[in-house]
């Protein structure tokens, strides 16, 4: 796959503008299209539940704030290859805020609170080139030293001027809220920083993609594991950089999934037709495994009364070389898990993965994807004998009909259009 990232000019404009595209699609406003500088309606949409909320927090605008970063930092991409880099830092002291940055653990919880806490996230912005990951002056390496902590980091900032809140949503990370110029950052605790992560961002000799993979096998989370490659503290020595965050989530799904692509083609195939799914956040996220060698679509659907085509993007058992650039962050998303899923299983199959977005959403990160996708995986599966039940079954558990899914499928058409050896005897 040819991932949006920061190797080259060309590249990095391309990756600019596959975000943009993306923010476009995601943040379903009109007006906005997810820069409230724009909007002119008197009540955001998406923050209408917690503005009242949000006016009263004083304590988000202030130009000295000091609090339990989760941790947690951001890159952004306007601008590339000079990029807006700092930490994220809640006004909260001596309590646990490491929810406020774990992905992984948001699905229980209503939409609401989760933007209630990625609200009260600070964010603190310095202007840096992104070749300074590699001699880094006194800001950019605290931002660094916070991001390889696995608990959260006592974090002191000082701003320009009192934080505003401008753009709180992008395309494929969790929002944040209010930002400023950052001046100035101190730790005041001791980062705790697990051994591995400690390793590989001080071994200069281990490519970016072989640390990821390290980082993964050894039970680091893959929000640390985002945050320590965004903030380019893994890869060769002379090749380290800031990566956009946005960028980062999407490069480590794929680098992850890459892992395991090999891995899965060794094991036999299943034997019959599995349908699963899982609902969450304003989302539903349905599955289906048929017995093939591994290939995988994703296909996804928003403005559902529209009865809309979907999105799709796929590839065959020979893989994909350019970017998804119709579904984009989400593809690989959902792609990880059913790879995951795979190789726990020491199994192999194609896959057909659905993602509906209802009209209550509120953009919150392809995260909620990759999450839906692990949390049907995980539960029992009804397996069919052929493809006409387990499309059945499918008809039940999505809202936008089944013909406007197979309209856009290409590996459906596949399954249709081939036919087996036993056909013949």
């Amino acid at each position: 796959m040819t991932l949006p990232s920061p190797s080259g000019p060309s590249r990095a404009d391309d990756g600019i503008r596959a975000t943009l595209a993306e923010v476009r699609r995601e943040i379903a406003c009109r007006v906005c299209q997810g820069d409230i500088k724009r909007c002119r309606l008197a009540i955001c949409p998406y923050l209408g539940r917690v503005r009242e909320w949000f006016e009263g927090r004083k304590d988000l605008r202030t130009t000295n704030l000091f609090g339990a970063s989760p941790p947690s930092a951001f890159v952004g991409s306007w601008g590339y290859p000079k990029v807006l880099v700092g930490p994220l830092v809640p006004p909260v002291r001596d309590e646990d805020t490491s929810i406020l940055d774990a992905s992984e653990s948001w699905l229980g919880y209503e939409l609401a609170e989760i933007l209630r806490f990625r609200l009260s996230l600070v964010r603190g912005k310095a202007p840096r080139r992104v070749a300074e990951a590699r001699a880094p002056d006194s800001i950019l390496s605290t931002v660094q030293e916070a991001a390889m902590a696995a608990k959260p980091v006592d974090t002191e900032m000082w701003f320009t001027k009192r934080p505003s809140l401008v753009s709180p949503f992008s395309a494929r990370a969790p929002p944040s809220g209010p930002s400023a110029d950052l001046t100035k950052i101190e730790l005041a605790s001791n980062p705790s920083v697990p051994r591995r992560v400690d390793d590989l961002v001080s071994d200069t000799d281990v490519r970016a993609g072989e640390a990821v993979s390290d980082l993964y096998e050894h039970g680091i989370t893959q929000s640390q594991i985002t945050r320590v490659f965004s903030v380019g503290l893994l890869g060769m020595k002379d090749r380290r950089k800031l990566v956009p965050t946005e960028w980062s989530i999407t490069a480590v799904d794929d680098i992850l999934a890459k892992g395991l692509v090999q891995e899965v083609r060794r094991f036999p195939w299943i034997s019959d037709f599995e349908v699963r799914s899982a609902s969450g956040l304003a989302n539903n996220v349905a599955i289906l495994l048929f017995p093939q060698a591994f290939m995988f679509e994703g296909l996804e659907a928003w403005n559902l009364a529209a009865s809309p085509t979907p999105a799709h993007d796929h590839e065959f058992a020979g893989g994909r070389t350019r970017y998804p650039d119709q579904i984009a962050g989400a593809y690989h998303a959902t792609r990880l898990p059913v790879l995951e899923h795979l190789a726990g299983r020491r199994r192999q199959a194609g896959a057909i993965v659905f993602m509906e977005v209802y009209e209550d959403w509120v953009p919150l990160g392809v995260w909620r994807y990759r999450e839906l996708a692990r949390a049907a995986l995980q539960k029992k599966p009804l397996r069919f004998a052929s493809l006409d039940l387990a499309e059945a079954e499918l008809g039940r558990r999505l809202q936008l009909p089944l013909e406007n899914w197979w309209r856009a499928s290409v590996l459906r058409a596949y399954l249709r259009g081939q036919r087996r050896i036993t056909a013949y005897a």
